[in-house]
């Protein structure tokens, strides 16, 4: 990397379901708009999003006001956990613990990151210094597993739905500081 960089890393708003395209809920759909003004005056370039319905539907009023396009990069779909036991959330903190456990139908916590940080490199190639990165919660954690390795399951049960991360990239690495302040709804 020549120059540093700034990744804003946001969270989907509330949602009618887990499918690729459940749309916001009414609720969610006030939450992006709040989450337009959190975001408008951090200097934003560019937006790229899972191509998922929820995770466009939040970012949309930022671009709006921004007169952005919303890039859409599958690369950065939710983690597919597959076929996991009964109790699923165990089954997720595993697979937290053992990078490399993969339930039938689904893919790793590994692979899953190196799909989101083959996408994060190909956005850092990019001219443009600060951009933002609009996913699903799984892979968010993932991919600031990456940047951190204490990163792991209590992160991801922390998320709030919107959630905004600020990852600073510099020639000495990186570094982490969530923005988001979750007001209850």
């Amino acid at each position: 990397m020549k120059q540093a960089a700034t990744l804003y890393v946001v969270r989907h708003c509330q949602a009618a379901g887990q499918e690729p395209a459940a749309p916001l809920t009414p609720a969610g759909s006030a939450q992006a708009e709040a989450l337009a003004e959190f975001l408008l005056p951090l200097g934003i370039e560019r937006i790229v999003s899972s191509p998922f319905t929820r995770a466009v539907q939040s970012i949309a009023p930022l671009a709006a006001r921004l007169r952005l396009e919303v890039e859409q990069d599958a690369r950065l779909r939710e983690r597919a956990l597959g076929e996991a036991a009964p109790d699923w959330l165990e089954c997720l903190r595993r697979s937290f613990d053992d990078l490399d456990l993969c339930f039938v139908g689904g893919e790793s916590s590994r692979e899953a990151m190196r799909r989101a940080v083959a996408a994060v490199d190909d956005i850092l190639c990019h001219a443009m210094r600060k951009t933002l990165i609009v996913s699903h919660g799984n892979l968010i954690t993932l991919l600031l597993k990456h940047f951190d390795p204490r990163v792991g399951f209590e992160t991801w049960q922390a998320l709030t739905n919107p959630d905004v991360f600020c990852v600073t990239l510099a020639a000495d690495g990186a570094s982490i500081a969530r923005l988001w302040q979750h007001n209850a709804d």
